[in-house]
């Protein structure tokens, strides 16, 4: 009986570890609820990209983002961190200054990340 018991023991510790992390895993798997949109600004003393993100849900969403930029420089990041924002449902956050084959990546807590490149 003991024997069975210490076999058996590896697949309860598995079977709690699912049952404890399974919810958050699903959580973070769920698209992030907002809606991009480039627009070129036409300017011509800085990069001309601009991107808007729409929160569609329906609760505030704390938005953070990662640029990494296509084009950079030997003694620059090659990536440029957007303070996290409180977004408003319904309302819309803007990250400027963006450059063509930028890669911008946007996360908020409980969402996957949403990965946006410039074209």
């Amino acid at each position: 009986m003991k024997n069975l018991a210490l076999k058996l023991l590896p697949g309860a510790a598995l079977l709690t570890l699912a049952l404890v992390f399974a919810p958050a895993a699903r959580a973070a798997d769920q698209a992030l609820p907002v809606t991009p949109t480039i627009e070129n600004t036409k300017a011509m003393d800085h990069p001309p990209f601009v991107l808007k993100l729409k929160n569609d849900s329906k609760m505030t969403l704390k938005l953070s983002a990662t640029v990494q930029l296509s084009v950079v420089a030997h003694n620059a990041d090659k990536a440029r961190m957007v303070p996290a924002q409180d977004v408003a449902a319904g309302a819309t956050m803007t990250i400027a200054d963006l450059a063509a084959m930028d890669k911008v990546t946007v996360k908020a807590e409980g969402y996957a990340p949403l990965e946006i490149e410039i074209k």
